[in-house]
């Protein structure tokens, strides 16, 4: 999800300590793995806590992964290789030109309180993401609605001029400014899915931060499961929705969802038979999985790339050869290779590889005596004369680990003074939103199988940019690319942005990641794709 950061989380807690020893207490008894395979109720970590369960909010991959058991959009995923299927919409056509979509809505869709779903939802939905007010990190995804970046800039406040209508309360019309082939993927976003409008108005200002009406006294959502409960740094339970349209085939009765801030404390729920699914896993056990218990150990293909995010108004990160310099330092392939130990691969583009038709450029590889020269051209022979820099990463074992690597690299190679700061997950989102860090230890999940994805991130009006690198070249390669018919010629521009921006080294690619994480045999229907997504009312549990 979207934007999407599969941060990992702190050392053992205080509120993380509370939660093992709770999820662990009755293990003398029955475990909650096997209770959970009797009753059908899966018991999944999701790293740190949720900050909102608004799916129009969802700023990392735990919250669309909940928005995406909570809610429903126009189209859902096939569980096997995530093409789109029928969602709420039944059916839908395309015009010629690709730019007209036609949603037909079934009769049968229902909100969790019983009220039909209906194409102005849809509308009223996303003229709720829209509005600047709101302040959505992932509006910018709506901007391929025609006249919806004019709206979202505020440049009119007429939002019959964007390019969503209902026709009737069952058919939808959608506009597009240009064609995108990936335009029905893209709807599964939590960024497109519908929220209830009249019910969080009733809560509050519906187009504000801070309405509290995902609690669950208040919650409403369409999708197979609703909200039961919602204890902050515990636990979150769904259950089974007895309104949703498809009910008879969701086999799940309750999914109960962790957020254990530490990999090794989930690592260790999940040995003691707390829980059917870990986020993650620490870098230090997968070796000791695949060797003694390989039945349970999943090292998943993951459209999933790690790198830093450059601050270029924290100095000296304004010269190019300063950025350069530490990008030319890093040896990814030592990290890959004596650190990850999950099938990741070293990256020197920010594209990963698979991507249909698209090739990504290459970028700045390893070179520790043309990183030492950039540097001394810069004015800091062997680092001397450069301040401390400051590299932050969410609080993490695995974080911490990848961060103290490149710390080294840094030091040993260029001398530099590397300060390591480690937040919780809520508070890196602040800084990074705030642009109050220096060097970002980030990562970045596909939306859809397209390059734009990624190449999109560093616009210079995208939300998710963060490094204020801007660059007019750069934003109209990727103009022209959107509008190009040709896929050769289109795939050759993009080419060259991901080239013009990697030069320009506003961030620093790391590796090619896999999702390497655990998961119980008695786990059905979770099959590895590409996005890491997993529809819920496809999965059940075998005794």
């Amino acid at each position: 999800m979207h934007k999407k950061f599969r941060f990992l989380g702190p050392t053992l807690s205080c509120a993380c300590l509370c939660l093992f020893v709770a999820i662990t207490g009755c293990a003398r008894r029955e475990s909650a793995v096997q209770s959970g395979n009797r009753d059908q109720v899966l018991h999944r970590g999701i790293g740190s806590e949720v900050s909102d369960l608004d799916p129009q909010l969802a700023a990392n991959i735990a919250e669309g992964d909940i928005a995406s058991a909570l809610f429903e959009g126009l189209v859902a995923e096939d569980p096997v290789d995530l093409h789109p299927v029928p969602g709420v919409a039944e059916s839908w056509e395309i015009s010629a030109d690709q730019l007209t979509y036609q949603f037909h809505l079934r009769a049968g869709a229902r909100w969790s309180n019983g009220v039909p779903v209906t194409a102005q939802d849809f509308v009223e939905s996303w003229r709720r993401i829209l509005t600047p007010s709101l302040g959505a990190t992932n509006a910018d995804l709506l901007h391929l609605l025609q006249g919806a970046e004019a709206f979202h800039r505020g440049l009119t406040k007429d939002f019959n001029s964007v390019g969503v209508t209902a026709l009737d309360p069952h058919t939808l019309r959608v506009r597009l400014e240009h064609p995108a082939p990936y335009f029905l993927s893209l709807l599964t976003n939590p960024a497109w899915l519908p929220v209830p409008v009249p019910t969080i108005a009733a809560s509050g200002p519906a187009s504000e931060r801070g309405n509290p009406w995902t609690k669950p006294a208040t919650f409403v959502g369409n999708g197979p499961f609703t909200l039961k409960s919602w204890e902050p740094n515990r636990r979150i339970i769904v259950e089974k929705s007895p309104t949703y349209w498809d009910a008879a085939h969701v086999r799940l009765s309750a999914i109960n969802f962790y957020p254990i801030d530490s990999v090794d404390t989930e690592e260790r729920a999940f040995r003691s038979g707390q829980l059917h699914v870990t986020y993650v896993l620490p870098f230090s056990k997968v070796d000791t999985y695949r060797r003694e218990s390989p039945q349970l150990l999943r090292t998943d293909p993951y459209l999933d790339t790690y790198f830093l995010r450059l601050n270029l108004l924290r100095p000296p990160l304004g010269d190019v050869r300063v950025r350069r310099a530490l990008a030319q330092a890093i040896d990814r392939a030592a990290i890959v290779e004596k650190i990850l130990h999950g099938g990741q691969h070293p990256a020197t583009a920010l594209t990963p590889p698979g991507l249909p038709g698209y090739t990504a450029p290459t970028g700045l590889a390893v070179n520790f005596d043309a990183a030492r020269r950039l540097l001394a051209d810069a004015g800091f022979p062997g680092g001397k004369g450069l301040p401390p820099v400051e590299l932050l990463y969410n609080t993490s074992e695995n974080h911490r680990t990848l961060a103290e690597a490149l710390q080294e690299m840094w030091r040993r190679e260029l001398g530099l003074d590397v300060r390591l700061v480690n937040q919780e997950f809520k508070v890196v989102l602040t800084e990074r939103r705030t642009g109050n860090f220096q060097i970002l230890l980030s990562d970045w999940v596909g939306d859809y199988l397209d390059a734009s994805t990624f190449l999109d991130l560093w616009r210079s009006d995208s939300s998710n940019n963060h490094t204020t690198w801007t660059s007019t070249a750069y934003d109209s390669l990727l103009f022209a690319a959107a509008r190009t018919p040709d896929a050769a010629e289109r795939a050759r521009q993009l080419q060259q942005a991901e080239a013009l921006m990697l030069a320009d080294a506003p961030i620093i690619p790391l590796y090619y990641n896999t999702h390497v994480f655990l998961l119980q045999p008695s786990v059905k229907g979770w099959h590895p794709t590409l996005l890491d997504h997993h529809p819920y009312k496809h999965v059940w549990l075998e005794e």
